[in-house]
C-alpha cells in the first residue's frame, strides 16, 4: 500500500514545530499527531546530502525502510524523515535497523517486529 504523503510546506512547518524530533547520525524522524486519521509521511533530502543522485537515493533507501517498519494503519500520524549526510552511502539494512530503533523510541508500532521472526521462511541449504 502507498502512503499518503505530506505535500505543503505548511504542513511541514506543523510537524517540524509541533511534534517530537528523535535524531541520529544517519537519520532525523519528526513524529506529530494530525486530525486527518490517517498516517502521511514525508521524506527530505536537502543539497548537503549530494547530488541529485544521492539525494535520490536517499529518499528511495528510506521509502523502503517505511514500507518495511511503518504501518499505514496506526492512525493519524505525520511522519518525517530527513535524510543526512551519510544516508546516500548507507546499505538499505542499516537505514532499516535505524528506523527500527527510531520508531521504537517513538513509541510507533513496528510492523517487522510484530510479524517476528516466525513469519519469515527458514533458510534452505543445498
Amino acid at each position: 500500500m502507498r502512503y499518503r504523503t505530506i505535500c505543503k510546506n505548511k504542513e511541514f512547518s506543523r510537524v517540524y514545530a509541533r511534534g517530537k524530533s528523535y535524531v541520529h547520525p544517519q537519520l532525523v524522524l519528526y513524529v506529530a499527531k494530525n486530525r486527518v486519521g490517517h498516517t502521511r509521511i514525508g521524506l527530505t533530502a536537502t543539497k548537503k546530502v549530494g547530488g541529485a543522485v544521492q539525494r535520490n537515493r536517499a529518499r528511495r533507501v528510506m521509502r523502503a525502510a517505511l514500507a518495511e517498519h511503518l504501518d499505514p494503519n496506526i492512525g493519524g500520524y505525520d511522519v518525517i524523515l530527513v535524510a543526512r549526510a551519510v544516508t546516500p552511502k548507507l546499505k538499505s539494512t542499516q537505514v532499516s535497523r535505524t528506523l527500527a530503533k527510531l520508531l521504537r523510541a517513538a513509541g510507533l508500532p513496528d510492523r517487522a517486529r510484530a510479524a517476528g521472526p516466525a513469519a519469515d521462511p527458514p533458510a534452505v541449504r543445498p
